[in-house]
């Protein structure tokens, strides 16, 4: 059993969190079972690398002395499993937004779909998503997107290292990809319609690595609160 000291000299968490959850639930969750536990009036606590509430999958959460290891642990390589759904496309390049457009399919073949991987791998250009919580002005992107505001957003260089497709059902593809810090998958999964001339996105979507740490030791916050 972990004591107080523990906790305020430092810990690495590892959560596994859940489909709708904010990173800052899951966070906030955790800070507030630790404090309720020991009695303690504050506690540092925070996460290095938010996932979206439509992810599910490992948040390394630091507590303690070791939210100083953040900024180091956020810059490790990221695994990520999930599926694309092709021939559509919605604003926010996930299932946050409705369908705003339907492309064909018929021309898609298992071999077209898994060399088109090619394309993304190595160091890349990509843009973010508009419906995401990059600023702009002083102002979050998704923010513009809500207001209908057409922004210019400067494209990013990120390094993918493996993209590989895992299952093949259209409209559905399942997919792997190892990539760097910035990386957005949602923007992987609009680009990867593009180039298929099918349209694309994301409909799930689970970060299994970051780093050596593996979402098969993580644990759920609940279950995290019951063995405290």
């Amino acid at each position: 059993m972990k004591t107080k000291e523990d906790f305020l000299n430092g810990q690495i968490l590892l959560i596994d969190k859940p489909l709708e959850w904010s990173s800052f639930q899951a966070v906030n969750a955790l800070k507030w079972a630790i404090r309720k536990k020991f009695d303690l009036k504050k506690i540092k606590i925070g996460h290095a690398g938010t996932l979206d509430p439509l992810a599910t999958g490992l948040l390394i959460i630091c507590t303690g002395k070791f939210t100083k290891k953040i900024p180091e642990l956020q810059g490790q390589i990221k695994e990520y499993t999930g599926t694309f759904t092709l021939g559509a496309t919605t604003p926010s390049y996930d299932l946050e937004t409705e369908v705003n457009q339907t492309y064909p399919t018929e021309h898609l073949t298992e071999t077209s779909i898994k060399e088109a991987t090619k394309e993304f791998l190595g160091e890349i250009e990509q843009i973010p998503p508009i419906f995401s919580a990059l600023k702009k002005d002083g102002k979050r992107l998704y923010e513009f997107a809500r207001e209908g505001k057409e922004v210019d957003i400067k494209s990013r260089k990120i390094t993918i290292s493996e993209f590989e497709i895992t299952r093949i059902q259209l409209p559905e593809v399942d997919f792997r990809v190892v990539c760097s810090k910035g990386t957005y998958i949602r923007s992987l999964a609009h680009d990867f319609g593009k180039a298929l001339g099918s349209g694309a996105h994301l409909s799930a979507l689970r970060r299994t690595k970051i780093g050596d740490f593996n979402v098969n030791n993580a644990t759920t916050p609940l279950v995290f609160k019951e063995n405290l």
